[in-house]
């Protein structure tokens, strides 16, 4: 198939910034497309909070469900049944882009994704969100199952190169200041653990100027392209 590259990185990192960059660069290579897949919760969340009358409270429900969720994954016990089956919801949507993002791959277009699974850790950044445990309800335990075998099928298919860029906690929630501080410092933690089943990891120091970032990303993603045969077109 044709080429995939992973952009990954805390929030505040600029992902999505250098994702849209890239997507746009690398056309000189052929035909690209962009896809999310990411689990998008606290996007979501937030959406919702903006929602006239009854978004406050929608919003703060699925902070509680989500602080419940992360809760449970530090005590090692499996989510009750809501949210084990907003977990499960999550978990369908990002399988569904995932399959959309592989036959964009297949009518041979270049993908450039923001975030991609993984199964080194579960709970964190793209990871299973059920904890790794067999104590719970059958039917939660079903769905945990579930969950972890659509993982394991995504994390099969290895992106050509991710790029893994790396912030401080301070930068980061300079940039996102509408996001928990110990949130975003959990995430930073887990950074240098994703290994993404032994795909190639660039590292990127995402404290530089944008203009330096994505000098070194598309450094990184030409030497990719060119070791897969893609010529660059002037």
């Amino acid at each position: 198939m044709a080429p995939l590259i992973a952009v990954i990185g805390c929030d505040g990192s600029g992902k999505s910034t250098v994702s849209e960059h890239i997507l746009a660069w690398i056309g000189r290579y052929g035909p690209a497309a962009s896809v999310h897949l990411g689990k998008q919760a606290g996007n979501v969340g937030r959406a919702v909070a903006q929602w006239p009358l009854v978004g406050g409270a929608l919003g703060r429900l699925i902070r509680r469900k989500s602080d419940d969720v992360n809760n449970r994954m530090k005590e090692a016990k499996q989510p009750s049944l809501l949210p084990a089956l907003v977990i499960s919801a999550f978990t369908l949507r990002r399988r569904r882009r995932f399959r959309r993002m592989l036959a964009l791959r297949r009518r041979g277009l270049i993908v450039v994704t923001d975030r991609f699974p993984q199964l080194e850790i579960p709970g964190a950044y793209d990871g299973p969100g059920f904890p790794a445990v067999e104590g719970g309800s059958r039917f939660v335990l079903g769905l945990a199952r579930r969950e972890y075998a659509m993982f394991e099928w995504m994390a099969s298919h290895r992106p050509d190169i991710v790029l893994r860029l790396n912030v401080d906690l301070d930068i980061a929630c300079a940039r996102k200041p509408d996001h928990r501080r110990e949130a975003l410092a959990r995430k930073i933690a887990v950074t240098p653990q994703l290994a993404f089943s032994g795909a190639t990891v660039i590292d990127i120091d995402a404290n530089q100027p944008l203009e330096r970032v994505l000098d070194d990303a598309k450094a990184a993603v030409a030497r990719v392209m060119a070791e897969r045969g893609y010529p660059a077109r002037a």
